[in-house]
C-alpha cells in the first residue's frame, strides 16, 4: 500500500474544534492574555466566516485566527466580544495562535493569506490587527505597518487593554491596506 502524504490545510473553525483553541491559546500566551472559552464560542457564532483552524492532518488542530468584519481604526479590547460593523471596511484579526508543535511550518502565514483572501473577495480595504508579544516583525513581513498615531481616544483606551506587563514591550496597532 503506498504511502499518503496528508498536506496541511486551513479550514473554517468549528464548535467543536474549541477545546483544541483553547490549548493552544494556553501554550502560547501568558495567564494574563488568556480569553475565555465563552468569549470564544461567541466569537465563532457571531462571525464563523472569519474563524479558521490550520491543521496539519485530519481531526487536528495546530493554529487558529479569530478575525471579523470592522472598521478601520477600531480596537476591541482584550477579553472583550466582537462588534460587527455595520458597514465594515476593514478584516480586524484579533488572534492568532499557533501550537509550540505547528511552528515553523507557516501555519501563521496560511491562516493570514486565508483571512486576507476572504477580506478581498468582500471588498474590504483593510486589514488591522493589534501586536503583541514582540511580534510587529512578523507582521510587518506580511505588509502590516504600525499606526499608531491619530487613533481615536476610544480606540487607544482598547490598545491599552493588551499592555498586561509593564516589563514586555506595548502592544501596537497594524494595518495593511488591501488592493
Amino acid at each position: 500500500m503506498p504511502n499518503t502524504i496528508v498536506l496541511p490545510v486551513v479550514r473554517a473553525m468549528l464548535a467543536s474544534d474549541i477545546p483544541a483553541v483553547m490549548r493552544i491559546q494556553a501554550e502560547c500566551y501568558p495567564p494574563s492574555m488568556l480569553e475565555s472559552e465563552e468569549v470564544f464560542r461567541a466569537r465563532l457564532a457571531l462571525t464563523p466566516a472569519t474563524c479558521w483552524i490550520w491543521s496539519p492532518a485530519p481531526d487536528c488542530a495546530g493554529a487558529y485566527l479569530f478575525s471579523y468584519p470592522s472598521r478601520k481604526d477600531v480596537i476591541t479590547p482584550l477579553g472583550a466580544q466582537f462588534k460587527l460593523a455595520a458597514a465594515p471596511d476593514c478584516l480586524y484579526l484579533h488572534d492568532l495562535a499557533v501550537a509550540p508543535v505547528a511552528r515553523g511550518k507557516r501555519a501563521a502565514n496560511a491562516l493570514v493569506a486565508a483571512a486576507l483572501a476572504h477580506a478581498r473577495s468582500v471588498g474590504l480595504n483593510w486589514s488591522a490587527l493589534v501586536s503583541v508579544q514582540q511580534s510587529q516583525s512578523f507582521w510587518g513581513t506580511l505588509g502590516y505597518q504600525a499606526a499608531t498615531n491619530g487613533l481615536p481616544s476610544q480606540a487607544r483606551k482598547n490598545l491599552a487593554s493588551y499592555q498586561v506587563s509593564t516589563d514586555q514591550p506595548g502592544a501596537v496597532y497594524m494595518l495593511q491596506q488591501l488592493l
